[in-house]
């Protein structure tokens, strides 16, 4: 039986866009073209894993406000937000490589690309009785079409996908002629159609199922009780509309013979196909046209010998033969690379006596996770040069080295200062080495940190992204070797057949960056490259490593009172409500405070997609408004304030806590963001609230092992102090030097009037300037801090640069050098590119003048504490090695110490910090001793 493939043109577009973030762009226009890329990777791994007899693509024509549905109900799809603005450039670019490929377009205007297809299958039907269908799509409106002979595929699992699936209807086997019925009655929020209130898809399931159809539940509505039957027959009206718009038009006019979308790849012209490709920098495709042009191309590509890899039986195919990576790709080109499988100790004795020969060579872990701390080895991969890689694995289905043997014989390689060590990401296998018995010494080198430092503004830092965007290359998917979701395994389960090319290939991968960004580490990046991050890293490691106490029963005991607390706030929101409803809700809130009654009728604020937004800027203004008597928005705030602690804070701290530890391994990521400052995560320890008692509560929960204690010091106005120094600001830099009260002192300048009179309020909007200052603040924003008009905060503004002409002076040059560079750079010489600079749109234009800013203030700040967490690591390391850094949160350093030794770290903390950098202003470090961290303050 001949197969069609008809693919759902728009709905696998809008997906290959936001599956592939990393930016990508054409080396001769400059355009976007992530979109194109995962497009026509698709559209090339259909055509050579299934070989399609017919193949046509369906795009939607008309737009969302241009249908035959739209006459008909005016408000169809009017909720829609448009498409990103770099979408619609990349279609035409998918459209003429669909033309190039010989791949025939369909589609209609008035009517939509699902109309299109279901009039298509129609007459596929009755012209072509032999011929199977296959729709790429898991849209559920096209589960009406699905038969004996048509099938519905979500190509992302590679699976059948059937009415039960999209309605989440297990088993009750859902048929295709019900699909209408189900859909209006349960309406579709994504294209704005209304169902009955209160019916979801398992009732509108349940409820055609029982009675047939739409017709057949009105005919038996006395049978129905209750709210529902209520429902029922309030919306009987529009339920008539709504059934209209969900059903297919399936006899659209329009040209089409099956002939038409023959698939024949020999017909290509594969000049034509390889310059369009070129022009996109597209550089691994034209082989692959060639291949599926001269029919040689193949599902399978059989292992060189040398790898002498295990044998293994074709992998069973999915329908669609892994459409979107699924299963491994054994055609990629890793397993044809001549890579090496160490599973003997004389092949293992062999790759030690080249390495030590090496200068220089290439290290990876594969482990059974993420996280360093929790995961076991699996294997060490390493790699001498480009097109080199050798897997050891310590963890497999098959025969392979015990771990202690393995380590033991790397041991004088990864631990031999000689020779340079470089990683994708190396501090994870830091973390896990060490944790195995090995300690890597040497030169590091780091592609992540590079590829950080020469582009700060990448999307993601993964050797996925920064392979493919740096070097046009795709790297083997780990989901392809252990899936996802609920069927995702290990990675000791993976055969060798498939994990030695990808373990192989992430270190040839490694060299292949290294030699890329290595010459563009230059000058000034260099220094930061080589002075500051690498370092840190071996800091960030040994932080890992050492982690932090937690009092479980110190978390358990805080949320038996917060638990209390919340049940309280429940029982005073429904009291203060008008009627009940679910306070997690953001629409039922919506619809208590700003509908009519019997809903509080309050004026709303601002507008959301669905309904009036109660976010916290929102609460808060209802909160503070004199006129509006109900305290709702004030208990509301509360509420979320400690559900949000309890969910995100208390649990994750407790499932944080290592078994064998009892400490929190938090990791402290130097990528996470584009101005420098690190970032936290598992579990993120920044985010836990400062100011607040709350935040202080939890802070009492983290305490050191008996006999030791903690010591703290917290960098004092770090950023007012660089902006001075950067500045040069004569005013600022008086104030500073003679140890002012900062906001005071500004505030005497702005309001001229003298510093000892100068009034709490004065002092308020002075501090909210300062800091504002820092990220650009618009007067709109002063005015939402102060709560005063935007002409008053227009004119604090302008007050300010007028007192503070250096600071202005500074803040025009910051923006000067994005314009004249399309980048910034901070005090260590840290760049940031800064996108939209030059953009026509005038928000967009100031938003990017506001990141210029920020990033030069805010990322020399950056620079400043990891300097000193690099010197603190160091001295301590040598005279206290007893004593480690723990923690670095925001402009804050704490260290584990000895009691003994307390008062000496101490000093040691304040003068390393203090010391860090010369600046025109006296850096100042306030540093404190406590039994938990919340005493440290």
């Amino acid at each position: 039986m001949s197969s069609l493939y008809i693919i759902d043109g728009h709905a696998q577009f809008f997906r290959a866009y936001y599956a592939i973030r990393t930016p990508m762009s054409s080396p001769a226009t400059g355009e976007p073209t992530n979109m194109v890329y995962g497009f026509t990777s698709m559209l090339l791994k259909l055509l050579r894993e299934e070989n399609p007899d017919y193949l046509a693509v369906v795009i939607d024509v008309a737009g969302d406000d241009e249908s035959f549905r739209t006459e008909i109900d005016p408000e169809y799809k009017a909720n829609r937000e448009p498409p990103p603005d770099d979408f619609g450039s990349q279609v035409d670019r998918c459209l003429e490589v669909l033309e190039a490929l010989q791949i025939p377009i369909l589609g209609e205007p008035v009517v939509e690309a699902d109309d299109v297809i279901a009039t298509l299958v129609k007459r596929m039907r009755k012209d072509e009785p032999e011929l199977s269908i296959r729709i790429i799509s898991r849209d559920k409106d096209l589960t009406q079409l699905i038969d004996d002979r048509v099938e519905l595929f979500d190509a992302h699992k590679g699976s059948t996908v059937s009415p039960d699936d999209v309605f989440k209807t297990p088993d009750m086997g859902v048929p295709p002629h019900m699909v209408a019925d189900i859909l209006a009655l349960m309406g579709d929020s994504s294209d704005n159609i209304p169902g009955v209130v209160g019916i979801g898809p398992k009732t509108a399931a349940k409820l055609i199922m029982e009675f047939g159809s739409i017709a057949g539940i009105y005919d038996n509505i006395e049978t129905i009780k209750g709210k529902r039957k209520e429902n029922l027959l309030a919306g009987q009206e529009q339920l008539k509309t709504s059934r209209i718009l969900v059903t297919l038009k399936d006899d659209v006019e329009f040209d089409f013979q099956l002939a038409d979308a023959k698939s024949d790849c020999k017909q290509w012209n594969i000049q034509e196909i390889a310059s369009l490709f070129k022009g996109l920098g597209f550089n691994r495709f034209p082989d692959e046209v060639k291949r599926l042009a001269s029919g040689t191309a193949s599902t399978q590509v059989e292992l060189k010998e040398e790898v002498k890899l295990p044998k293994k039986t074709k992998a069973k195919p999915t329908v669609l033969g892994g459409l979107f990576d699924m299963g491994p790709d054994r055609s990629h080109p890793a397993y044809n690379a001549g890579y090496g499988l160490i599973d003997t100790k004389k092949k293992l004795d062999a790759l030690v006596k080249r390495c030590k020969q090496a200068k220089i060579i290439a290290v990876d872990t594969e482990t059974t996770g993420l996280n360093p701390m929790t995961a076991q080895l699996c294997g060490i991969s390493v790699s001498l040069g480009v097109g080199d890689g050798a897997y050891i694995p310590t963890m497999c289905p098959e025969e392979h080295l015990e771990q202690e043997v393995v380590i033991e014989s790397l041991r004088e390689i990864l631990e031999d200062e000689a020779i340079a060590k470089i990683g994708h990401n190396i501090k994870y296998d830091l973390v896990v080495l060490e944790n195995a018995g090995v300690k890597i010494q040497g030169p590091l080198h780091d592609t992540l940190i590079a590829a950080w430092i020469v582009d700060a503004s990448r999307s993601g830092y993964s050797m996925d992204a920064v392979a493919l965007g740096t070097l046009d290359y795709e790297c083997i998917s780990i989901k392809e070797l252990i899936g996802s979701g609920k069927s995702q395994t290990t990675f000791n389960h993976v055969p060798l057949v498939d994990a030695c090319p990808y373990a192989s290939e992430d270190v040839d991968i490694t060299f292949q960056l290294w030699d890329k960004f290595e010459p563009q580490l230059t000058g000034n990046l260099r220094t930061l490259y080589e002075e500051v991050e690498m370092p840190l890293v071996r800091v960030l490691a040994a932080m890992r490593i050492a982690g932090i106490k937690v009092d479980p029963n110190e978390l358990q005991r805080q949320r038996v009172v917060i638990s209390k607390r919340i049940d309280e706030l429940k029982e005073e929101i429904e009291s203060a409500a008008p009627y009940p409803f679910n306070p997690d809700s953001p629409k039922q809130l919506s619809e208590v405070l700003f509908n009519d009654s019997p809903g509080l009728g309050i004026k709303p604020i601002k507008k959301g997609k669905a309904f009036h937004s109660t976010n916290v800027e929102v609460l808060e203004k209802l909160a503070g408004d004199p006129d509006i008597a109900t305290t709702l928005p004030s208990l509301i705030l509360e509420y979320r304030k400690l559900t949000k602690l309890v969910n995100t804070y208390l649990g994750s701290l407790v499932e944080a806590i290592h078994p064998a530890t009892g400490r929190v391994h938090a990791s402290f990521n130097q990528t996470g963001t584009s101005t420098g400052r690190l970032s936290s995560s598992d579990p993120n320890l920044q985010n836990i609230p400062i100011r607040s008692e709350i935040g202080r509560e939890i802070r009492r929960a983290f305490v050191p092992e008996a006999g030791n204690i903690f010591v703290a010091a917290d960098y004092s106005q770090v950023e007012l102090r660089m902006l001075a120094h950067l500045s040069g600001d004569e005013a600022l830099l008086q104030a500073f030097r003679e140890g002012q009260d900062i906001h005071r002192a500004v505030a005497s300048e702005v309001f001229d009037t003298p510093i000892d009179e100068v009034t709490s309020e004065q002092r308020s909007e002075a501090k909210a300037v300062n800091f504002g200052i820092v990220y650009g603040i618009t007067k709109w924003g002063l005015s939402r801090q102060l709560n005063c008009t935007p002409d008053k905060a227009e004119q604090i503004i302008t007050d300010y640069k007028l007192r503070f002409k250096g600071i202005d002076t500074f803040l025009a040059t910051c923006v000067d050098q994005a314009n004249e560079l399309g980048y910034v750079e901070t005090i260590k010489h840290r760049r940031r590119q800064i996108r939209n600079i030059h953009a026509t749109n005038q928000q967009q234009r100031a938003l990017a003048e506001r990141v210029a800013i920020n990033s030069v203030v805010q990322g020399s700040a950056a620079d400043l504490i990891k300097v000193a967490m690099n010197n603190v690591h160091q001295r301590l390391l040598k005279e206290f090695p007893k004593a480690q850094l723990l923690m670095q949160i925001h402009d804050e350093l704490v260290v584990e110490s000895p009691e003994a030794d307390a008062e000496a770290v101490l000093e040691l903390l304040v003068t390393v910090m203090e010391s860090a950098m010369e600046l025109t202003v006296p850096i100042v470090a306030d540093a404190s001793i406590g039994t938990s961290w919340a005493d440290c303050k």
